[in-house]
């Protein structure tokens, strides 16, 4: 049984449902109201702004009706509907005090024991099965990585994996990248040497925050990909040093490119960025693109090295990555603001031919949450 209950002189509503209680300030509950004089039905846009809404708006009654709770606000006199449920699901009386370094609800971080349920499926199958392309791209949602095998083996076939989801991301790179070995490279990327785990372009605001890695030919010997989980290394950073933690998230590092003519990107962020409210966000780590840290002080600069050197550690740490080797035909995508990615050192003989390119979570996950939306399905 659900009851309301209008408190502090109809400032708030109490909302009780199986035994826990929510409570909902008249201002909040006025905003977010879905009446069709407050939100456009065609597509949920709000049609009127805060300043439309009375500053000293309050709650004159309020009665539950089913799953519905009517309520009345004066001093307009209107009546609105809410929708229990969406009222639970979008609570903000929380008691306690948020987790430093926690991730949301929707993402889960791992280890190398994810090796065994890598989010994995078939390019025909996602291709052409709405279903299968949700539970794909809501494992890539959830664990900020995923394959693809069973692709043509054509130049340019990357394009097709983006068009799953949203739209390439050009850089000065161009719509996408070769990445084999070159004589005199722009980039470390392009030659044979192994390469530590890092996030790509942190020398970019805002980074690109999808990566897709496409292999066309793999047969040199080495030269196996891994990834690494960029979250699970911060919140093992906090549960280790929150002396470290808070160094690397608290003072911002710097990042530069200029390998190429006309070509100068520079950036100011923490390695370990958060939300106000101290959810991780970003993780940006990348040795090879590292400009000069001139943001932290002098007396706090030698515990800073000590905090990067030891979330290098953490990164370096083979039971933090999952390892494997693309075929041709197989790619792979990261979330390229939580996880990190490498590469094993690969020898001249034989050849390795991988083409990338860059999109953008928010394309991913709203293609995932509207395939959920459409076909009915329980989101992941």
């Amino acid at each position: 049984m659900t009851t309301a209950e209008i408190i502090d002189s109809g400032n708030a509503v109490a909302l009780t449902s199986g035994g826990r209680t929510f409570r909902y300030h008249a201002i909040w509950l006025r905003d977010n109201a879905w009446d069709a004089a407050t939100r456009a039905p065609g597509n949920g846009q709000r049609l009127i702004a805060l300043r439309d809404i009375p500053a000293r708006t309050r709650v004159s009654s309020a009665e539950v009706h089913g799953g519905k709770v009517r309520i009345k606000f004066l001093p307009e006199g209107c009546h609105i509907d809410y929708d229990v449920r969406w009222l639970m699901d979008h609570s903000y009386d929380c008691p306690n005090k948020p987790e430093l370094g926690r991730v949301s609800d929707d993402i889960e971080t791992w280890d190398g024991r994810l090796a065994d349920h890598i989010p994995l499926a078939d390019f025909g199958q996602v291709s052409s099965d709405r279903v299968a392309l949700s539970d794909w791209l809501g494992g890539v949602a959830r664990f900020g990585f995923g394959k693809l095998t069973g692709g043509p083996v054509e130049e340019g076939a990357l394009f097709r994996v983006a068009d799953l989801f949203g739209y390439v991301r050009e850089t000065n790179y161009g719509r996408h990248f070769e990445v084999r070995t070159e004589v005199n490279p722009t980039n470390l990327a392009y030659t044979g040497l192994g390469l530590q785990a890092h996030t790509d372009n942190p020398y970019r605001d805002p980074v690109p925050s999808v990566q897709i890695l496409y292999c066309l030919e793999n047969s040199a010997e080495g030269g196996e990909n891994m990834v690494v989980d960029g979250f699970a290394c911060a919140q093992r950073l906090r549960d280790e040093s929150p002396e470290n933690f808070g160094l690397l998230s608290r003072y911002c590092a710097r990042f530069e490119y200029a390998g190429e003519d006309g070509v100068c990107l520079r950036s100011r962020r923490p390695m370990i960025e958060l939300a106000p409210d101290g959810e991780l966000i970003a993780v940006r780590f990348n040795n090879r693109s590292a400009a000069a840290i001139t943001d932290v002080p002098y007396d706090q600069m030698e515990a800073y090295y000590t905090a990067y050197r030891h979330l290098g550690e953490i990164i370096d740490d083979p039971a933090m990555e999952v390892t494997f080797k693309l075929a041709p035909g197989e790619c792979f995508i990261v979330d390229n603001t939580r996880v990190l990615h490498a590469r094993k050192g690969y020898s001249g003989e034989g050849s390795r031919w991988l083409q990338g390119c860059y999109a953008d979570m928010d394309g991913l996950r709203s293609t995932h949450a509207a395939l959920v939306q459409e076909l009915g399905l329980a989101a992941q």
